[in-house]
């Protein structure tokens, strides 16, 4: 019974079309899309216990999860999710006196060394090298070990943040991308090395495009 309803819900938040839920932000990869799934329970469990002893009228209509005021809750949930996530990565820039830009989608970059080769373009296939870190210093990933990373750009299942922000950059260049965690491995985290909601540090070198 819990596996039909985890599916269900499942199934509604995708009806939600979560990628336009927050403003001025996206999420790329199915992974992120189904990382939501927590906050969607989490939300729902809300409504469900609330609505408890009073009457099956009233646990129907707290349970509409079509209902205005189900998405309501949800889109004022990841609101505040987001900013406190985007809080924190301010205050770890502001701490180390970087000046980096954000775009829209709330990816914060800054190339520390200008190249002058080709540009990072959608299909085509990037060589990088990296070192993946978290907020609180902790290195989880680095080419220094597993060698350069190869992707195609806009394609491969990288992290969104690192697809947007790869094509800001030109063979040779240097740059620090900070990926709040729906650019990167959402709620869930990566399995291994990155923990659930966690922004990502990516200190990169763009080696080559073909």
């Amino acid at each position: 019974m819990k596996k039909v309803f985890i599916n269900y819900i499942y199934k509604i938040f995708l009806s939600l079309r979560f990628k336009e839920v927050i403003s001025g932000f996206f999420i790329v990869s199915d992974q992120n899309v189904k990382a939501g799934l927590l906050l969607v329970i989490s939300v729902i469990s809300v409504i469900l216990f609330n609505s408890c002893g009073d009457g099956h009228k009233k646990t129907t209509k707290n349970t509409n999860l079509h209902s205005k005021e189900f998405q309501d809750k949800l889109i004022t949930a990841n609101k505040m999710y987001v900013q406190q996530e985007s809080d924190e990565i301010d205050q770890y820039i502001k701490h180390r006196g970087w000046k980096m830009t954000e775009t829209g989608t709330g990816l914060r970059y800054m190339i520390t060394q200008k190249g002058n080769g080709a540009a990072a373009v959608p299909e085509k296939h990037a060589k990088v090298n990296y070192k993946i870190s978290l907020l609180d210093g902790k290195i989880c990933y680095s080419s220094d070990s597993a060698g350069a990373k190869v992707f195609l750009i806009g394609r491969d299942n990288v992290e969104s943040g690192l697809h947007e922000g790869i094509q800001l950059l030109h063979v040779g260049d240097k740059a620090i991308f900070i990926l709040p965690s729906y650019l990167a491995h959402g709620l869930l985290g990566d399995g291994s090395k990155i923990p659930p909601k966690s922004s990502v540090i990516y200190d990169i070198e763009l080696l080559s495009i073909r």
